[in-house]
């Protein structure tokens, strides 16, 4: 089947992108793709290196309110 990104297929393959999507988008483009993968590879290797579970934090007991004793009047 031979080479798939030999240099001509580059070239035809950048004429067709640059006549379908014209000068002004290929700059977003290629920066919406860049940041596209670098997020992949920022969430693949979030999932392979395992992250430490989170600080146990204790807490001190919670006393209940005083109770309120009525008073008489008298």
């Amino acid at each position: 089947m031979g080479d798939l990104l030999q240099p001509w297929h580059l070239i035809v393959l950048a004429v067709v992108a640059f006549l379908l999507f014209g000068a002004k988008r290929l700059p977003e483009l290629g920066k919406g793709l860049g940041e596209g993968l670098k997020g992949f590879k920022e969430g693949i290797k979030g999932i392979t290196e395992p992250t430490p579970p989170p600080p146990v934090q204790h807490s001190a007991p919670v006393a209940p309110p005083p109770a309120s004793t009525p008073t008489d009047p008298k």
